[in-house]
């Protein structure tokens, strides 16, 4: 059969990167309510993922964030966000692209999304919209009953 240009597994992983992003204009325009907090895990060996070097050499390949009650300038583009998280008591700003993230997860409401980080963009772009190792502050969020929607299903074997 002949390739006909529609890639499904790629429109919807998107799709669910776009939910991402909505969560996050919704944490910035007007905060996080209730219990809701936000796991983020992400890519760091990626050259369009942009955190300081203490926290790179301390998370090699991939870590774990939270957005909780202490996060500042949290910034939601097109293909990436930015934010200010405290590590160790230094202020650190980070800049994530979405084709970085590996998971994302609200354990408040019991909900996880997991992706499969996709290659860098060309030289001087920031990539489009794409497991939780080590969490950053707080516990993992891979709790007993989470519903966690992993892309596998539809992936080709």
């Amino acid at each position: 059969m002949a390739d006909d240009g529609l890639k499904y597994e790629l429109m919807v992983e998107n799709a669910l990167r776009q939910v991402v992003r909505e969560a996050l204009m919704t944490a910035a325009d007007r905060g996080l309510s209730g219990q809701h907090h936000f796991y983020i895990t992400f890519k760091t060996d990626r050259p369009d993922v942009s955190i300081g070097d203490r926290l790179r050499q301390q998370y090699p390949t991939e870590m774990t964030i939270v957005l909780q009650h202490q996060f500042w300038g949290l910034e939601v583009e097109r293909d990436h966000f930015a934010v200010t998280l405290s590590f160790g008591g230094q202020q650190e700003r980070l800049i994530v692209p979405y084709a970085a993230l590996t998971g994302f997860a609200d354990p408040s409401v019991k909900f996880g999304l997991q992706f499969e980080a996709r290659p860098p963009a060309a030289k001087g772009r920031v990539g489009l919209p794409a497991a939780v190792p080590a969490v950053v502050g707080a516990e993992a969020p891979d709790k007993p009953g989470a519903d966690v929607v992993a892309l596998d299903a539809f992936r080709k074997k």
